[in-house]
């Protein structure tokens, strides 16, 4: 199995196709805390992390933000009290990339 941790993100198109349904499940048993979620109608990698504070939180969120411009591909990360819930997707694909496989992986070598 490959270490999509190690991986880097790839630069999307417009053109580009979002990932099937088979490469999803594919994909997802690498990263099995995270959740596969739909917003309208477009499909989501989530996973809510457990902090002791908003001080380790807002931490997490700042390592999560710093990996994120290193590979130019961003999330939605909502910060609250003791939690980050992080939120991957490419929205030029209108749905899951590799490298939103590849970002997931990364957050959760971060948080450790």
């Amino acid at each position: 199995m490959e270490n999509l941790a190690a991986g880097k993100c790839i630069p999307c198109r417009g053109g580009d196709p979002a990932l099937t349904d088979a490469e999803v499940a594919d994909l997802l048993v690498q990263v099995p805390q995270w959740q596969l979620k739909e917003v309208d109608g477009i499909k989501r990698l989530e996973r809510a992390f457990k902090l002791k504070n908003y001080a380790e939180a807002l931490a997490f969120t700042n390592k999560v933000g710093a990996i994120a411009e290193e590979e130019d591909h961003h999330p939605l990360i909502v910060l609250e009290w003791g939690r980050v819930t992080v939120q991957w997707w490419t929205h030029v694909v209108k749905g899951l990339h590799r490298n939103d496989f590849v970002m997931a992986a990364k957050t959760d070598e971060i948080f450790g």
